[in-house]
């Protein structure tokens, strides 16, 4: 299970079993904002929204982005992993 980027629709996506996890996102700049994430409930608790966030940072990571939290979820991920953190804005 691959997360990929679809700029098209300002979003990194997740497929699993048919459904779909979302993290919307707008870019400004040199900055990534993510504005919600979206797991179906299908999907929920089984760890789905962290790999997608996981595979969306990586990514992030490797263009240079800092990332801008505005989703809760995002939020959660950065402050529970702190390896992760340091490409948050401050």
């Amino acid at each position: 299970m691959a997360v990929r980027d679809n700029p098209s629709e300002n979003r990194f996506e997740l497929t699993v079993e048919g459904q779909t996890a979302i993290a919307a996102y707008r870019r400004e700049g040199d900055r990534i904002v993510f504005t919600h994430t979206i797991v179906p409930r299908e999907l929920e608790g089984q760890g789905i929204g962290t790999r997608l966030i996981e595979g969306a940072l990586a990514q992030v990571r490797g263009e240079g982005l800092t990332v801008v939290p505005q989703c809760a979820f995002v939020a959660a991920y950065l402050r529970k992993h702190p390896e992760a953190a340091e490409i948050a804005a401050a």
